[in-house]
């Protein structure tokens, strides 16, 4: 048994620093991307791409992780139902960073382990639209865990929640530019990553269900997300691969309860390429870039993203 538990704390010291960096960037890019009036119309309260470094690992029980996430995101157009771009003058420009800490309380329960998570982003933002250019400074959509449940079973690690989404600062009906989403928002979320040899294979599914925005009595609809990535380990230290996601609106918009522009259904297809590295000892960050593909109703953008993962409490596997 001694010999069983020395070898999982290896591999947990090999693949923890994973953990850092694959939940949560940024609760707020693509949030935070839109006009006041596309907002409502074609965003949505959760950054859909964000999740898509090895988004089934979590800390040991006990254990807690520090995220830093930093994003350049960029859009010089906005898309139609038809995925044609709308003949309108647009431009887009985000610069975000966000905290977030994920805490293993190292409590059975289920079969699992009880985890809790939190992120705080922060969004400057510029938009070139007529009438001019409009820029804003805010605190987006905050994401909250209060309780989920985090497994491992042999290469498998998986986790189960409940996510929570709130209206961040500083949001006028009356302003052309805000950042984030004016509503709160709920719903199922769950990871799975899977390794083996020098490969890894993951993916994280939600569900979001969308509470009117008072303020305007629009009411956005329901979504779903998928994100995942595939990767090689090329150097004990380094990772290479590819990271996508897909995005679906599954109901309608509505505006004072009734239908609104068709439905507005939203839909994107993100893909690009990653990069991993552990520096340090359960630590380290990943790089990556993605393209917006087959985007309707929503602007097509380009993302790099920087995650950085930092223990504050190693914890230990069990």
């Amino acid at each position: 048994m001694g010999a069983n538990k020395q070898q999982a704390n290896r591999g947990w010291r090999s693949s923890g620093w994973r953990s850092g960096v694959s939940i949560a960037f940024l609760l707020m890019v693509l949030v935070m991307v839109r006009p006041a009036e596309a907002s409502e119309n074609g965003a949505s309260v959760y950054p859909i791409g964000v999740e898509t470094v090895m988004p089934g690992m979590t800390p040991p029980p006990h254990g807690t992780m520090l995220y830093e996430y930093t994003a350049f995101v960029s859009a010089n157009q906005t898309n139609d139902q038809n995925g044609n771009a709308v003949p309108v003058e647009f431009g887009l420009r985000v610069f975000a960073n966000a905290i977030k800490i994920n805490h293993n309380w190292g409590v059975h329960f289920l079969g699992g382990t009880l985890v809790s998570n939190i992120a705080i982003p922060f969004v400057d933002q510029q938009l070139h639209v007529i009438p001019g250019l409009f820029s804003k400074f805010a605190v987006g959509n905050i994401d909250i865990s209060p309780l989920g449940l985090a497994y491992v079973r042999g290469r498998l690690h998986f986790y189960c929640e409940g996510d929570l989404y709130f209206p961040g600062t500083g949001h006028s009906s009356s302003d052309v530019l805000n950042i984030g989403q004016n509503n709160y928002a709920s719903g199922p979320v769950g990871g799975i990553t899977y390794l083996v040899g020098k490969e890894e294979i993951s993916s994280k599914l939600q569900y979001l269900i969308n509470l009117p925005d008072v303020a305007t009595n629009y009411h956005s609809g329901q979504e779903f997300l998928w994100e995942f990535d595939g990767m090689h380990a090329v150097h004990r230290k380094v990772a290479v691969g590819v990271n996508g996601f897909l995005y679906k609106q599954t109901t309608d918009d509505l505006m004072n309860n009734v239908v609104y522009s068709g439905g507005n259904r939203g839909r994107d297809l993100g893909i690009g390429p990653e990069v991993r590295f552990n520096l340090i000892s359960h630590g380290g960050f990943a790089v990556k870039y993605l393209r917006d593909t087959l985007v309707e109703n929503r602007p097509p953008t380009n993302a790099f993203w920087f995650q950085l993962a930092v223990p504050i409490s190693v914890g230990h596997r069990e």
